[in-house]
């Protein structure tokens, strides 16, 4: 029988002897961790440094290859040129050598740069302009906030913006400026003002600029295609207020017979919303000079021209400014010829804050969204939308976006729980991240990433660390940016506005010619009626006005205005 004594000193000897293995698995462990390292940091190019403290954040500063990160690179690996986004992160450690890239060829693909607020992507954005205009490729980029006008000026370089240079693949990083213009919408802003007619820019657009419903929206599309088929030019605000008072009044309602009638109560609700444009300042943006889309892609010195549209007269009014973008769009589409598959594209288009754009639009406007986006790539032109949620983006148009860079996403309540499960559904599986959790746990200036390889497939998710734009991330200041447009070419094009006869002044000299003439008084006896002075008929008939507006009619049917998307008007 075991006394109490043995059974204790059996207990000591058995814990000493745990104790002993455990001590040499731990050495052996801690060997195998100082080779490893040593490995990594020969395959490096660097000596192994154990009394290196880490960042505070957890990731290497030194980029070390890592083998799961290499594997994810290789699915961004492409033969021609390419867009560099930055270098795939694993675990909290980022891999230099293992590059995050969009190939050129599929930037007509289109995109999506999405995330919260003050989660880096307008210096992602920033970073894509640079490296297309550095291409070749113009870039019309949306600039709402005013953070973008350091595009043209060198960055300046210090110690961090060294460091995340190296880290995320570019070690050759140096300060640049890029060729850009700065292009208000309107005479109210501090860039070249940039103007589109009324007719120009259609009924589909203009009322979701309006604010109208479809049965308004309806209504303006009938009150366009009476003034198309008389050949009355609709240039500014004025001319379409004079056609819906015509239209309205007790002889326009004739005109209306063959195409149906615009009820008062309507007319008058669209009359009221012109007045509210104009007061938020859409009459300084709507007449002539017009926009020609051909000054949007351009070249300077080799590079790609960025042009920055700010919002000018238009800041009380915002979804002017994505709905005018989404006309030059249309506008380009008329005009660019067909290209097909090309290396790199003739264009990029930007959304700044596209949730603008589809907020409360009508059916007709999102089915031309979607068309314009569809049939845009062929014309070798790209478009990316940029926003804080992917949800804000309707799914047909989202479906047709190829090259996907989400920066952190919040989930506070309810609505940004199910908006993060959503986001997380639209990804390409994978091992190696849980995206629920990764996408609440990004670093500014980073970004889960897909796009399209070369061959049209999505490449892997990518946990990406994106590189520092070249140019200034700031803004240069309203003097810069005024002095900036006073002394570009377009300012000479675009500086003045122009009234020229349209609609307000054909229906204006028709309403004149219509009231009734006075008696005629009797010849003076003696006097030929030659003599006496011409009639009031006789003076309006000579009215140049008159005549450039019975012109309009007789030749109407042949003049007829013919539109294509969103109802724009095709150019001839």
């Amino acid at each position: 029988m075991t006394t109490p004594q043995e059974k204790a000193a059996a207990a000591r000897k058995a814990a000493d002897e745990a104790a002993r293995v455990a001590a040499e698995a731990a050495a052996a462990a801690e060997a195998a961790e100082r080779e490893l390292a040593e490995r990594q940091a020969t395959t490096a190019g660097e000596a192994p440094d154990a009394e290196s403290p880490e960042p505070a954040d957890g990731t290497s500063s030194k980029g070390t290859p890592n083998a799961t990160a290499q594997e994810i690179a290789a699915g961004y690996a492409v033969e021609g040129a390419a867009l560099e986004l930055g270098a795939v992160v694993v675990d909290g450690v980022v891999d230099s050598a293992a590059r995050v890239r969009i190939p050129m060829r599929m930037m007509n693909r289109h995109g999506l740069v999405a995330g919260a607020t003050g989660t880096g992507k307008t210096k992602t954005l920033q970073g894509i302009a640079e490296q297309l205009s550095r291409a070749g490729v113009p870039v019309v980029l949306a600039d709402i906030k005013g953070d973008l006008s350091g595009l043209s000026r060198p960055g300046e370089a210090n110690d961090k913006i060294a460091a995340r240079a190296r880290e995320t693949g570019a070690p050759d990083w140096a300060p640049s400026g890029f060729p850009t213009e700065f292009v208000s919408l309107g005479t109210g802003g501090i860039g070249v003002p940039i103007r589109a007619t009324i007719t120009s820019f259609g009924p589909v657009l203009l009322s979701k600029v309006l604010d109208l419903n479809e049965t308004q929206e309806s209504t303006l599309g009938l009150i366009f295609h009476w003034a198309d088929r008389q050949g009355l030019a609709l240039l500014d605000l004025k001319d379409l207020r004079a056609v819906i008072t015509h239209l309205t009044s007790p002889d326009g309602k004739e005109d209306l017979k063959g195409i149906g009638g615009v009820s008062a109560q309507t007319a008058g609700v669209i009359l009221r919303a012109l007045v509210n444009l104009e007061a938020d300042g859409g009459d300084t943006f709507f007449g002539e000079p017009e926009l020609d889309p051909a000054d949007l892609v351009r070249l300077a010195d080799g590079q790609g021209v960025i042009t920055l549209f700010e919002l000018g007269a238009q800041a009380a009014r915002p979804v002017m400014f994505s709905t005018f973008l989404m006309w030059v769009l249309a506008d380009l589409f008329q005009t660019l010829p067909e290209v097909g598959d090309v290396d790199k594209p003739k264009l990029v288009f930007i959304f700044d804050e596209a949730h603008l754009l589809f907020d409360n639009a009508s059916k007709a406007f999102l089915d031309q969204v979607e068309q314009t986006v569809k049939l845009i790539r062929s014309k070798g032109v790209g478009v990316f939308f940029c926003t804080q949620l992917p949800t804000d983006i309707p799914n047909p148009v989202l479906s047709q976006l190829g090259a996907r860079i989400q920066h952190a996403l919040r989930a506070f309540t309810p609505d940004d729980q199910k908006a993060l499960s959503k986001t997380v559904r639209t990804y390409p599986k994978t091992s190696v991240y849980d995206l629920e959790k990764a996408l609440t746990s990004l670093g500014t200036g980073e970004a889960v990433v897909t796009v399209l390889s070369e061959q049209g497939a999505p490449t892997p998710v990518a946990w990406t660390r994106i590189r520092p734009p070249r140019s200034l991330m700031d803004t240069i200041g309203a003097d810069a940016i005024k002095s900036s447009a006073l002394s570009s070419a377009l300012a000479t094009e675009y500086g003045q506005t122009i009234d020229r006869e349209s609609a307000y002044e054909m229906l204006t000299a028709e309403l004149a010619a219509a009231e009734p003439h006075q008696p005629e008084v009797a010849p003076v006896p003696g006097r030929s009626p030659s003599q006496d002075e011409e009639s009031a008929a006789e003076r309006i008939m000579k009215n140049p006005a008159v005549k450039s507006f019975l012109r309009s009619a007789a030749t109407a049917a042949g003049r007829e205005i013919s539109r294509s998307l969103f109802g724009t008007r095709r150019r001839r």
